[in-house]
C-alpha cells in the first residue's frame, strides 16, 4: 500500500491510459508545460510530447467541439475544462453535439471532459459551482463524481475506455487530500454502482464527490453518539445506482441526500423524487435534502463557508432525521 494525492493519482491513470492505448490524447488550456491549473497534468508533456499533450486557445467551445469530432474519427480525447463554471461555453457541444451522435447517427464519441467542481477555495462565484445539475438530465451523458484515489482512477480508466461521452468531475477540496491505495493502479470500475462505505440502521446517508468525503466523517461523528449512519457514495450520477439507495432506505427509513449546490432544482431533489416513488411506505419520516443556499458562492471566507455544507451540517441533518436534538 502507498500513500497518494488525489491529483496524483488522476496524473497516472491518466499516464496509464495514454500507455496502454495509442488513441488517448490530452487536451486543455494551459496543460502542457503549465500542467494544468490544478498541476493533474504537470509533467505529462515530458513523456508524451506536445502532439498528445496538447494546449489550446482559451475556448471552451472550440476545445471540446476539436475533441469531439476526433471522438467521432476514433481518437479518444480527454479534455480539460479548467474550472467547472466555463462548462457552460461547451453545453451546446455537449448537449446537442457529444450526446446526440450515438442515438441519432450511431457514431460512437468516446470523449471524456474532465473539470475541476466545487467551491471551497475562495474563488468566488464564477470559479467556484457545482453544475452536475445542468447534466443529470441529459440522455447519453454519462457524469462520474468520484470522492477518493482509489475511486477516481478506477472510475477514470471507465471513462476513457467508454464509447460514450463522459463529464468527470473533479472536486478542488478532493485534490491536496492524502489517500491510501495500492501499489498498482485500481481495476476499471463500471458505471451505474454505487458503493457503501459505511453500514448502519439508523439513517441512510447519500452524496458524491467531496460531500460523500464529508459524509463518512459525519458517520464517524455520529457512531460516537451511537448512531449508525449508512453512507451510499454514488461514483455515477448517470447512470444512477436507485436500486442501492432504496435497498438501503429500506432498511433504515431514514434518508438524508448532501449536496453542495443550490438546494432548489439540484440533484437531490431527482434521488428524493425516485425514493418517494419506489421506497415510500419504508420511510419514517420524508427525505430530507441538505444543500447550499440558493445564491451565487461568496468569495470571503466566512461567508463561502457558511454557504457550502460540512460534517457537522451533515451530523445536524441527521440527528432531525431521527429526532434527535443536538
Amino acid at each position: 500500500m502507498r500513500t497518494i494525492t488525489f491529483t496524483q493519482i488522476i496524473r497516472e491513470t491518466l499516464a496509464a491510459e495514454m500507455r496502454r492505448d495509442a488513441s488517448v490524447f490530452l487536451m486543455g488550456e494551459d496543460i502542457g508545460v503549465y500542467g494544468g491549473a490544478f498541476g493533474v497534468t504537470r509533467g505529462l508533456i515530458d513523456e508524451f510530447g506536445a502532439a498528445r499533450v496538447r494546449d489550446t486557445p482559451i475556448s471552451e467551445q472550440a476545445l471540446t467541439g476539436i475533441a469531439i469530432g476526433a471522438a467521432a474519427a476514433g481518437q479518444r480525447p480527454v479534455i480539460e475544462i479548467m474550472f467547472m463554471d466555463f462548462i457552460t461555453l461547451a453545453v451546446d457541444q455537449l448537449v446537442n453535439m457529444a450526446a446526440k451522435l450515438r442515438p441519432i447517427y450511431g457514431l460512437d464519441c468516446p470523449l471524456v471532459l474532465r473539470t475541476p467542481s466545487g467551491g471551497g477555495r475562495g474563488y468566488g462565484a464564477t470559479h467556484s459551482q457545482s453544475l452536475e445539475r445542468l447534466f443529470t438530465g441529459i440522455p447519453g451523458l454519462k457524469i462520474a463524481a468520484p470522492s477518493n484515489a482509489a475511486d477516481a482512477s478506477g472510475l477514470l480508466q471507465s471513462a476513457i475506455r467508454d464509447n460514450a461521452p463522459v463529464l468527470f468531475l473533479e472536486h478542488k477540496l478532493l485534490y491536496p487530500l492524502r489517500f491510501e491505495v495500492a501499489d498498482e493502479l485500481p481495476a476499471p470500475i463500471p458505471f451505474g454502482v454505487a458503493n457503501c462505505t459505511r453500514a448502519g440502521n439508523d439513517v441512510t446517508l447519500i452524496a458524491w464527490s467531496y460531500m460523500a468525503h464529508l459524509a463518512n466523517q459525519a458517520a464517524d461523528l455520529l457512531a460516537q453518539d451511537g448512531i449508525e449512519a449508512e453512507v451510499i457514495d454514488l461514483l455515477t450520477l448517470n447512470p444512477l445506482d436507485i436500486g442501492m439507495i432504496v435497498d438501503s432506505v429500506k432498511n433504515t427509513g431514514r434518508a438524508l441526500i448532501v449536496e453542495e449546490g443550490p438546494k432548489t432544482g439540484g440533484f437531490a431533489a431527482e434521488i428524493a423524487a425516485q425514493i418517494m416513488e419506489q421506497a415510500h411506505d419504508y420511510l419514517e419520516k420524508p427525505v430530507l435534502r441538505l444543500a447550499s443556499p440558493d445564491c451565487p458562492v461568496p468569495s470571503a471566507k466566512h461567508l463561502e463557508a457558511a454557504c457550502i455544507p460540512t460534517a457537522a451540517d451533515i451530523v445536524c441533518a441527521a440527528k432531525r432525521q431521527l429526532e434527535i436534538r443536538n
